[in-house]
């Protein structure tokens, strides 16, 4: 029987990873296939959990977890009166230690999770011990997502250092406790993405030193709390002062900055400062001026995402670009017709290499030469589309050459079982 390698395989699914219906059938093919396929499941299982996850399959990964502790701590968990975890976590031996596959320390979820499940008094006890059985040191993260308003001192458990040191993508809030952001600034140097929520009152300045001992920071997220934002009715000085302070930190990393979000105007001109910035994402809640875009010039930049930003602003950075843009998409706008062709033509005439086009357009009457210059824009997607199916045909012939695909099925034990319902 005909079969792939193991280096093709690996290719394969990485092309795949995202989804977790076809990664589970190929789960069973056989012995090689599942121990290539449970890393990647495991990689990030937390994706599968969301407010909509039904009870019973958020308890289904609770359980998978909770059997990776020894007897002697779930025998002391039982004596304090949290019996669950004893009862229905598994008792046979598991095929793989799934703790140790995991990349992605997100201790917010862990926080839903346990909440969802367990009375809130006990709660407390449960996340210590799911804290350190996380934190080990044969454990190596690569993403790190903290909870709102976290006070947990993860710094100080052992091994912590070991599993931290590596961390790329590092998401909190900036009400963080200084005691835990102190101690991760230490640790913590080597982040690539940092994806901060912003709040109206108490935003911790630790932050920014966090930024500073950066080394190659290529992804930066600024989201504000509108739901605070809407109870103030607008932003306080302290929160003015330190938004300022946090976009000047980001000056010694203008060069290395690839991607931008932002869901408030910058009180600085600091986007003016990523001269290497391939990706801008303005995603506001609110209608701001942006003048601190006027003019600017981005000259690598890719994609362009805007929500409620003025027209006139958008088609001067479109005209400022040098022809790279291939991707832009653009609502929430209030404009009239003459600004509608203007960002068209604009469109047409700076964006060359343009592969996806949302624009919302409103009262446009446009003229025919309006017209043909949009379709003809179109045509350039459809011929780029047509490359994508040329390239999807040639996988499909790969998988297809394998005849007997799919015929050794390897009979997983209980948790794999377990994993099929929670998918």
């Amino acid at each position: 029987m005909f079969r792939l390698n193991r280096d093709v395989l690996y290719l394969i699914f990485q092309e795949i990873k995202d989804d977790k219906k076809t990664l589970y059938s190929c789960l069973s093919v056989n012995k090689t296939w599942c121990e290539m396929i449970i890393p990647i499941l495991w990689n990030n299982p937390w994706k599968y959990i969301n407010k909509n996850c039904e009870h019973r399959k958020k308890k289904l990964l609770l359980n998978i977890i909770i059997s990776h502790l020894s007897n002697e701590i779930k025998n002391n968990l039982k004596n304090q009166g949290i019996d669950f975890l004893t009862t229905n976590s598994y008792q046979k031996p598991l095929l793989f230690n799934y703790i140790n596959l995991c990349k992605h320390l997100n201790l917010e979820e862990i926080h839903k999770l346990i909440n969802s499940i367990h009375e809130q008094s006990k709660t407390f006890i449960i996340k210590n011990q799911l804290f350190e059985l996380f934190i080990n040191e044969n454990t190596k993260f690569t993403h790190l997502y903290l909870p709102y308003q976290f006070e947990h001192q993860i710094h100080l458990i052992p091994k912590s250092e070991t599993c931290f040191s590596d961390i790329e993508f590092f998401c909190c809030s900036a009400s963080i406790n200084d005691n835990v952001i102190i101690g991760l600034k230490e640790i913590c140097k080597l982040i690539k993405e940092l994806k901060l929520f912003i709040e109206v009152h108490n935003n911790n300045y630790g932050i920014i030193e966090l930024i500073n001992n950066q080394k190659n920071l290529l992804s930066i997220s600024f989201l504000i709390n509108y739901t605070e934002y809407s109870r103030t009715y607008g932003y306080t000085r302290a929160h003015e002062s330190f938004c300022k302070k946090l976009e000047d930190s980001l000056i010694n990393h203008a060069n290395t900055i690839q991607y931008f979000k932002t869901t408030k105007e910058p009180i600085t001109n600091i986007i003016s400062k990523f001269v290497n910035l391939k990706e801008l994402e303005l995603d506001c809640s609110y209608y701001y001026e942006w003048n601190c875009l006027e003019n600017l010039s981005l000259p690598f930049l890719r994609i362009l995402k805007a929500s409620r930003v003025p027209i006139k602003i958008l088609t001067s950075l479109i005209e400022n670009t040098s022809g790279t843009l291939n991707e832009i998409k653009i609502d929430y706008i209030f404009h009239d017709e003459i600004n509608n062709e203007k960002i068209i033509q604009t469109i047409y005439k700076n964006c060359p290499n343009l592969k996806y086009l949302k624009l919302n357009l409103q009262y446009l009457n446009t003229g025919r030469k309006l017209q043909d210059q949009v379709e003809e824009m179109e045509e350039k997607v459809k011929a780029l589309e047509q490359e994508q199916d040329k390239f999807k045909d040639t996988i499909s012939d790969l998988c297809s050459s394998n005849q007997n695909f799919g015929q050794l099925l390897l009979n997983l034990k209980e948790e794999n079982l377990t994993l099929k319902k929670l998918l």
